[in-house]
């Protein structure tokens, strides 16, 4: 199992915006099957760390790629993503392997 986290530094006061835009799309992909439940988290600059940034964050049980036959998402998607990178100064990806019991490892 992966959490998949994908990071977007935005223009300033723009942040819960693009978080908003970020809900919605995330909310296509999942009615879409292509991604699990997504969640949404931003910094407008109100809280310590890095301002001006928006994460979403799911899971899923493998890495692929999105431009994969099995991959869908429904239009609405597209849309948001486009209205998403109008405020969008640039933005990457996490990957990360999450813990679980059959991976435990033995001192």
């Amino acid at each position: 199992m992966y959490v998949i986290r994908r990071v977007h530094d935005v223009e300033p006061g723009t942040a819960r915006m693009v978080a908003s835009l970020m809900q919605q799309q995330g909310d296509a992909y999942t009615a879409a099957g292509q991604r699990s439940k997504v969640t949404i988290y931003f910094n407008g600059g109100t809280l310590p760390g890095d301002s001006n940034r928006v994460y979403m964050q799911w899971t899923d049980e493998t890495i692929g790629s999105p431009y994969c036959e099995e991959a869908k998402s429904g239009p609405e998607a597209s849309v948001f993503g486009a209205k998403i990178r109008e405020h969008m100064i640039s933005n990457y990806i996490e990957f990360y392997e999450m813990m679980t019991p059959e991976k435990m490892q033995a001192e």
